[in-house]
């Protein structure tokens, strides 16, 4: 019965949808004739609109929907547009579908084909939820909709985007949706802007957002034989680099019965630009959109399937969709902070002079959740957010991000995390260094979900702090971190790099409120193949050439060194109303010496910096790289009989970089009571996930863990007397707090040329995670 409801429903809706296209026929006639007859006013005689495109009344909207549907369709399965596969993306089995890109064509678009274990009707209704899995869209609203034919739907939809950085104004969106199936019963969802402003945004934040176009796109879903869909994907956008501008020219008035020294004397439009010059290729590159929008909702696609079948297995017993959650919440949050709507709350407070820093208000802006217990101040406040964004050049973004995940502890404030953290307790906040905190260089990553192909991680950070007065000794002061790790993995191609964080609770309750802070890169020259992110931050390049010169000129190629991005930075910090000048005077210092820190960091990895002198310059106090290395291959020989490498005979640089490449993990600490590692070949920095940059944060206590410590300090005194000393096979810990395996390790003294002592060398054999 059910059924014969629906069908005769649809049947309905098919003679309602032929009625309305013959009354606006009828209408069209009746006005033709009306004109015809009147001679009188000829010259008065206009040709009225067509009434099938009026977006104003639903027989226009039918008609725009109907060409929407078969301009998408041309695009999806035909040759609308001259579509190019994608740089970067290779086809084949892990490949999250088969990419294309647009050329030459108005606007910039992307299209995408994959295959996913979901129902189409499923697919469906995630793809049109597009806040869910599209990290730049802050808000999607149906302003109307209504039935069409077919069984069909047609929605006024209007979107809103967050701006990628704090130098570009945020974009929105006024379409027409339209939901139909075709013959075959395949689903289709398209999608194009109408004109004009409706659905327009607050009043608050008009001159936030610039009206973008969303030409003919959408989505084309086939069921498959045996379960599944195959999904088809175009987005073509206008994302309006220009917009109208009203212009006034001005004159001086030479009289001095004027008060007012200037006049208007006319005014014109003419168009400028939204963006500035170097930052166009966010909104002209159809390879951004790819990586944005269209890939995006693929992989998101992918990864409800294997959740729903239950491949994927998260940590500490959380439901995929609640990490999730906290994914977005993160992501969100950030996005918050940098585009600061008004109709948000944020407003922006006065500067010091120096407009590097921006600094914006919001105290509307609540961070307890319902669950918590107390208050988090005892006056009214809110949340002050610190923001500033930066041109980087020959910096690889992977590179960057990797380093400010892996070391915290070079560019950020224990107290001001340990500020931060106290938000979430029951007690109100200080500033910070009313309670002095010394950070211990302990950093525990513990991984919580990741997605499909690694592009996003989720993870818990442990910063283990130690108090600097003895009554606080015994009292906890290690700092919980949630972090979004985005780009990281060696063969992202992203369009942005992200390191997104906020401080939680111990308990971690699925409610916790989160204040994002954090870091993005976004590249501005897309390179053929993407940023090779897996070149450490240390000797590992200038190993692979043997000098500065050629390293320049070799490994580092002239894509990296003209790689331009640009670097947002946003960190909030919440506050008392009382102390809201002073919270504004700290966040503001602090993001200064964040910028600082990085543009230091900017400065070593650059490919057109690092070479080996300046890897050399990191082993301050050491001799050259390659007489160490020349020293501890002797030492090895001297100590065991055997030589460390095939070809001892080598020497200077040749030696140097077979020390480099050798596949067992080669280390070199002081020889002191709490020995610092100084040195380690590319297989020691992997094994300690670590680099030479942050190489001596480490000691080589923290590796081992009890057990090791004991057989390696027992040993000690053998180690004194014969030079060396071999180790069973056991485990130690990397940087990242991961356990390690190893077969078998040697400790020996490295011996220089007055033949006293100037570290320890380690070889741990066949080592592997656990």
């Amino acid at each position: 019965m059910n059924k014969l409801l629906m069908e005769e429903n649809e049947r309905l809706q098919k003679q309602v949808s032929q009625l309305v296209h013959e009354n606006a026929h009828m209408r069209q006639q009746l006005q033709n004739t009306s004109l015809a007859n009147d001679t009188s006013c000829e010259s008065n005689v206009t040709t009225p609109p067509n009434p099938t495109r009026d977006a104003s009344n639903p027989s226009g909207l039918l008609s725009i929907a109907e060409e929407t549907f078969t301009e998408f369709l041309s695009k999806a399965t035909g040759t609308a547009i001259d579509w190019v596969q994608m740089p970067g993306m290779k086809p084949g089995p892990d490949s999250v579908g088969i990419v294309a890109i647009s050329h030459g064509c108005r606007g910039v678009a992307a299209r995408a084909c994959g295959l996913v274990n979901l129902e189409p009707t499923k697919v469906i209704e995630i793809l049109k939820d597009r806040p869910s899995w599209f990290r730049d869209c802050r808000s999607l609203e149906v302003f109307t909709m209504f039935p069409a034919g077919n069984g069909g739907t047609i929605e006024l939809v209007y979107m809103q985007m967050y701006a990628p950085t704090t130098l570009v104004p945020a974009r929105d969106f006024w379409t027409l949706r339209y939901t139909t199936t075709t013959e075959d019963g395949s689903l289709v969802v398209c999608e194009r802007s109408l004109s004009g402003s409706g659905g327009g945004p607050n009043a608050a934040s008009t001159h936030q957002l610039v009206r973008a176009e969303m030409l003919p796109s959408g989505y084309l879903v086939r069921p498959c034989e045996g379960g599944g869909s195959i999904v088809h994907i175009v987005d073509h956008l206008d994302l309006e680099v220009w917009f109208p501008l009203f212009i006034c020219i001005l004159i001086l008035r030479c009289t001095q019965s004027i008060r007012c020294p200037f006049m208007i004397v006319s005014g014109f439009f003419f168009q400028a630009r939204s963006v500035p010059e170097v930052l166009r290729p966010l909104y002209e590159s159809s390879r951004v959109v790819a990586q944005k929008m269209t890939t995006v909702a693929l992989r998101h696609l992918r990864q409800i399937a294997q959740e729903t079948s239950g491949e994927v297995v998260y940590a500490l017993g959380r439901q995929p969709a609640v990490l999730r959650t906290f994914s977005q919440r993160l992501s969100r949050g950030f996005n918050d902070a940098i585009s600061g709507f008004n109709d948000d709350g944020w407003s922006i407070m006065g500067g010091d002079g120096i407009e590097d820093v921006i600094v914006a208000c919001n105290s509307t802006k609540k961070i307890r959740n319902s669950s918590s217990v107390g208050i988090a101040f005892g006056n009214p406040g809110g949340i002050i957010c610190a923001k500033a964004s930066m041109l980087l050049q020959s910096v690889p973004p992977a590179v960057l991000v990797r380093f400010l995940r892996e070391h915290r502890s070079e560019w950020a404030d224990y107290n001001i995390d340990a500020y931060l953290a106290s938000s979430l307790k029951a007690s109100a906040c200080s500033l910070p260094g009313l309670r002095p905190m010394r950070f211990s260089g302990g950093q525990m990553i513990m991984p919580l979900a990741h997605t499909v192909e690694n592009e996003e991680i989720l993870e818990v950070v442990r910063l283990e702090g130690q108090s600097l007065t003895h009554d606080e000794a015994l009292l906890s002061r290690d700092i919980h971190i949630l972090q979004l790790c985005t780009g990281i993995d060696e063969k992202s191609v992203g369009s942005s790099f992200q390191l997104v964080f906020a401080p939680i609770d111990d308990h971690f309750p699925d409610d916790t409120p989160l204040i994002s802070s954090g870091f993005r890169v976004i590249p501005l020259d897309m390179k053929t193949d993407g940023v090779s992110s897996s070149r450490t931050l240390d000797l590992a390049s200038s190993l692979d050439v043997g000098s500065a010169a050629s390293q320049a000129s070799g490994d580092a190629s002239p894509d990296d060194c003209n790689l331009r991005s640009v670097l947002t930075i946003a960190f909030q910090f919440p506050y008392e109303m009382h102390l809201q000048e002073s919270v504004a005077t700290m966040a503001r210092q602090y993001v200064r010496s964040v910028v600082s820190a990085v543009q230091r960091v900017s400065m070593a990895i650059s490919p057109s910096q690092s070479g080996l002198n300046a890897g050399q310059r990191m082993l301050s106090g050491f001799p050259e790289a390659g007489t160490l290395a020349r020293w501890v291959c002797q030492s090895y020989h001297y100590h065991l009989g055997a030589e460390l490498l095939n070809q001892s005979d080598e020497a200077g640089e040749a030696l140097l970089k077979m020390l480099w490449h050798h596949p067992d993990a080669i280390l070199c600490c002081s020889f002191k009571e709490k020995p610092m590692f100084t040195f380690a070949n590319k297989a020691g920095l992997d094994m300690l996930e670590t680099s030479l940059v942050a190489l001596q944060d480490l000691t080589l206590d923290k590796i081992f863990d009890e057990s090791g410590r004991k057989a390696l300090f027992s040993d000690i005194s053998k180690l004194m007397e014969q030079g060396y000393v071999y180790l069973p096979s056991g485990v130690c810990m990397s940087g990242m707090g991961r356990h390690v395996s190893f077969d078998q390790a040697v400790a020996w003294k490295v011996l220089g040329e007055d033949s006293n002592v100037h570290c320890l060398a380690l070889c741990f054999v066949n080592w592997s995670f656990v």
